[in-house]
């Protein structure tokens, strides 16, 4: 965890009390590298000339809000999200997750259980794997590292939930994963009702491995239990 202490968040939301209070939390947890903006204009002049662990993303925002903020981040960086939402604003938790956020959190909150969520998601994006560089599935690259597939000169990203998903594979190579196990380790404990968002991951993560997607040979279905990787090395 120590390792992962060192990663840059970027905190932003236009509450300057809010701001500082994160950050106090976060620099008593032994964080040290925090970033904060009260503006998506000054959130992407942080993002894009640093690279950001983690971004910690609240809706409302003076010129924008977080869901554009979010599909702008996208196009420069892979970093998984939290989304702050507001009490009762059940419309902007879906459509955040359905963009793909990672993890989203209702205002008010109890401050140790944000610090535990981004502990959480911070574990399961760059906690494991670390020993291990990537790997090939046939003539493709899977790089940990960068979070991209690479295929003679062309590097396609892998999101954060897809990075998670083909570490979790790869940790069980040759094994199969439960779809419960996949999901909590990409959701975490309230993985469940993310069935169907581990399918079009799945089907994502194929799209950028397999030479035929819609015939895989490494990243195989196991009818009823869940999925299995088969790599160059067995």
């Amino acid at each position: 965890m120590e390792e992962l202490k060192n990663k840059k968040i970027l905190v932003v939301d236009d509450e300057p009390e809010l701001l500082k209070t994160i950050e106090d939390a976060l620099f008593s947890e032994g964080f040290f590298n925090i970033h904060t903006a009260g503006s998506c204009k000054r959130a992407l002049e942080l993002a894009l000339s640093q690279p950001i662990a983690l971004f910690l993303l609240d809706i409302n925002l003076p010129d924008g809000n977080g869901f554009m903020l979010y599909n702008e981040l996208r196009r420069h960086s892979q970093a998984p999200v939290i989304f702050l939402t507001a009490r009762g604003e059940d419309d902007d938790r879906l459509r955040g997750l359905r963009l793909g956020a990672d993890d989203y959190i209702v205002k008010p909150f109890l401050m140790k259980e944000l610090l535990l969520r981004i502990q959480a998601l911070l574990r399961r994006t760059y906690g494991s794997s670390r020993a291990e560089a990537g790997f090939y599935a046939g003539e493709r690259y899977v790089d940990f590292e960068s979070a991209a597939v690479i295929h003679e000169k062309n590097s396609v990203p892998l999101t954060a939930k897809e990075l998670i998903l083909i570490k979790k594979l790869r940790e069980n190579k040759n094994r199969i994963v439960t779809n419960d196990a996949l999901c909590m380790a990409a959701w975490g404990e309230d993985y469940y009702g993310h069935e169907n968002s581990l399918m079009v991951h799945i089907r994502h993560l194929r799209e950028k491995i397999e030479n035929e997607p819609s015939s895989p040979q490494h990243i195989v279905t196991v009818k009823g239990l869940g999925y299995k990787l088969v790599t160059n090395d067995e």
